[in-house]
């Protein structure tokens, strides 16, 4: 069986935030998210997550979906990664293959992992670290191998010698360990350090002095293991997630405006021939037809886009836009909302909990709320929905062919026949059951000829 275990207890002040460090999001998901899909996609069977504060946060992500050990903090427990893995020892099998992974490096991927575990059983290693070669090797392990390229030991920067500090083959902190040996020299490390740690490396010692092969596996890539520790860090690791997944979107057949000013999340579906303007943002269960032309700053979230759809400058969530619609500038689907087949929503319009009609148009300035719009029906400029009573929310029907004039008012719950005629300015407040009616209620106008100059506002001329 493989088995990842994930040390996601670290307080990570450097970042100076009150959220766990491994909850921060680059491109609208948690570095963790990244390191466990990495795990999922290399074939692992079961992950341990070691969790520390952020435990409730943590469980309350993944769920049932893996198991977690609480690495306590305080005068009478160890710290250090070697203890985090202590904690899981009842969980390994003597043949397991044990991944070890830091769930603040999010940009290690499936595939790399994959290869680290084929080469860990075709070398028979009890253990097998990942390595790679940088220039500045500040803060890393150095890796220690004999004049024969054998390896003998991993030196942390900190307690590294001169000599030592020399070498640029670096440890990356992730691993994978055959389960028995794991367990046996797991319990065999201890403290003598300089931080007064116990090291997850020290277990690498132990098997090197017990006579146990231990293999190296080189990682061409090293913005694989680039970690985490800073905001800095955050957006440069952003910027490199933002491009890895525009490319592949750009290879697929998506056309992007800047990719390097566009998030989209993965996991989101995009046809071929659609346009992402610049500053775009597409998050979430979302999927994208083909030919859409989508301009910057338009956020989608959890949404349906049907084909041939033009969307300007507009704000979409949990909503689904059929097939050849028009949206925006500066429109907003909120939750359940529906535009059917060719529907216009022009500028600064506004729909929420609403299903809208083939070839139906609201131009301009409107809101739409719970409401069922049947087929072409012109909504006019200011056309309200007025749906809450100040405590309950109502439904109003608008039937198919309804023209509603400018600054109308339907004060919901109402049921508008199909081909109704609302004069502008009018406010419905009851059912029209009648088909083709004209439905008109304004307030009477009064001209009093000459008031103006009788109160010597103007001098008439």
């Amino acid at each position: 069986m493989n088995i990842t275990i994930i040390l996601a207890a670290g307080e990570g002040t450097r970042m100076k935030s009150k959220k766990s460090k491994v909850l921060h999001k680059i491109v609208n998901r948690t570095l963790i998210d990244y390191v466990y899909d990495a795990s999922c996609d290399a074939g692992s069977d079961k992950t341990i997550i070691i969790v520390g504060k952020n435990k409730l946060e943590v469980q309350d992500k993944f769920g049932d979906k893996v198991l977690y050990k609480e690495q306590k903090i305080g005068k009478e427990y160890p710290y250090g990664t070697g203890y985090a893995v202590q904690l899981t020892v009842d969980e390994i099998s003597d043949d397991d293959n044990v991944l070890i992974l830091s769930g603040d490096t999010p940009l290690i991927k499936g595939e790399t992992l994959q290869k680290l575990l084929e080469e860990h059983i075709a070398m028979n290693s009890k253990a097998t670290v990942l390595t790679a070669f940088i220039d500045d090797t500040t803060g890393y392990g150095h890796i220690i191998k004999d004049n024969n390229g054998k390896f003998l030991k991993i030196v942390e920067d900190k307690d590294a010698s001169i000599e030592e500090k020399r070498v640029k083959e670096i440890n990356s902190g992730i691993y994978v360990f055959n389960g028995k040996a794991l367990k046996n020299s797991i319990t065999k490390i201890d403290r003598n350090n300089v931080q007064n740690e116990l090291y997850l490396t020290d277990a690498i010692k132990v098997l090197v002095q017990d006579g146990e092969f231990v293999s190296t596996y080189k990682l061409d890539d090293i913005e694989e293991i680039y970690g985490i520790n800073s905001k800095l860090q955050l957006f440069e690791a952003e910027k490199i997630m933002r491009y890895r997944i525009n490319a592949e979107y750009m290879k697929n057949g998506v056309i992007m405006e800047n990719p390097e000013n566009t998030v989209i999340e993965k996991g989101v579906s995009i046809g071929i021939d659609t346009f992402i303007g610049s500053g775009a943002r597409i998050i979430g269960n979302t999927s994208i037809g083909e030919n859409v032309y989508i301009t910057g700053d338009t956020f989608i979230e959890n949404s349906t886009i049907g084909n041939g759809v033009i969307i300007k400058s507009s704000y979409i969530e949990d909503s689904t836009i059929e097939d050849d619609v028009t949206m925006g500038p500066f429109a907003h689907l909120r939750p359940k909302s529906i535009l059917k087949n060719d529907v216009h929503i022009g500028n600064f319009v506004e729909v929420k909990n609403t299903t809208i009609g083939e070839h139906t148009k609201a131009g301009h300035l409107s809101y739409i709320g719970d409401a069922i719009v049947g087929k072409e029906v012109n909504m006019g400029c200011g056309t309200i929905l007025v749906n809450y009573d100040g405590k309950n929310k109502h439904v109003s029907e608008i039937g198919d062919g309804c023209f509603v004039g400018s600054n109308s008012n339907i004060v919901s719950p109402v049921k508008i026949a199909n081909d109704t005629f609302i004069a502008a300015g009018t406010t419905v407040v009851s059912n029209v059951e009648n088909e083709g009616s004209l439905i008109i209620g304004r307030s009477k106008v009064f001209e009093k000829e000459d008031w103006v100059y009788k109160k010597n506002l103007k001098i008439k001329k």
